[in-house]
This record gives structure tokens, sequence and C-alpha cells, in this order.
């Protein structure tokens, strides 16, 4: 009966060193994936920032060449209103004066 005794308590120690081992073993394995969770997310920012950089850098070359665009086809209208002006001016007067001028 002793002999049994001895044996379960045996087989109780043993099944709490396991069990022991286990939760160390769970802790290890919680702190391991905190870890990769951790570096995953900081990848996961770096990644996302850095594309969020690229979007940026592309949709401020495309503005930038937007207003480029613009800004010749203003000055190429400037340019032709002023050629209008050169070559119409003195006809322009002439008809605001006859306008004035008129009863």
């Amino acid at each position: 009966m002793n002999n049994i005794i001895s044996k379960i308590s045996q087989i109780e120690a043993s099944a709490a060193s396991i069990m022991e081992a286990a939760g160390e073993r769970k802790k290890e394995y919680e702190k391991e994936m905190e870890k990769k969770t951790a570096a995953f997310d900081s990848e996961l920012e770096e990644k996302t920032a850095a594309r969020l950089k690229e979007l940026r850098t592309a949709m401020e070359q495309e503005a930038l060449a937007q207003l480029d665009a613009q800004r010749k086809e203003a000055d190429r209208k400037i340019r032709r209103m002023e050629e209008i002006y050169q070559s119409r001016h003195t006809q322009y007067v002439e008809t605001l004066f006859q306008s004035m001028t008129k009863e």
C-alpha cells in the first residue's frame, strides 16, 4: 500500500513538474509571439510609410506637371491676346472713339 501511495505521489510530482514546464513554455511562446507581432507591426508600418511616401511623391510630381502644363497654356493665351491687341489696337481705339463721340 505504501508502495502504491509512493508511486502516486511520484506521478503527481511528475505531473506537477510537467505542468510547470508546460506553463513556462507557454509563457516563452507568448513572449516569442509578442516579439513576432511587434516585429510584424513594425515592418508593416515601415512598408506602409514607404508606400505612402512613394504615392505622395508621385502625386506631387503629377500636380507639378499639371501646373506646368497650365502655366504654359496660360502663357500661350496671353501671348496670343497680346498679338491680337498689337495687330488691332488702332482699330479698337478708333471704334471706341467713334462710339464715344457719336450722338
